[in-house]
């Protein structure tokens, strides 16, 4: 882990990429204390497939197109 200062991150921000292939993370500090963390991020994230989505969420107990309706009369 390589530990860096803000006025050292912001030179190195160009070649931030190529820092954190080597080193892993960087830790970045302000007067000696630790203000931020970067680390690479890792892989792509799966995208979940639409059913996948829709069976996560919770069941509405009235129908959209009635809540829009109601929405709409109420203005």
């Amino acid at each position: 882990m390589k530990k860096m200062t803000i006025r050292e991150a912001r030179q190195a921000l160009s070649r931030l990429d190529r820092i954190l292939e080597e080193e892993g993370e960087v830790t970045i500090t302000r007067r000696g204390r630790a203000v931020a963390r970067v680390v690479p991020v890792s892989g792509k994230r799966a995208i979940p497939s639409h059913k996948a989505l829709r069976e996560s969420m919770p069941r509405m107990r009235r129908g959209s197109g009635r809540l829009v309706r109601e929405d709409r009369d109420a203005r």
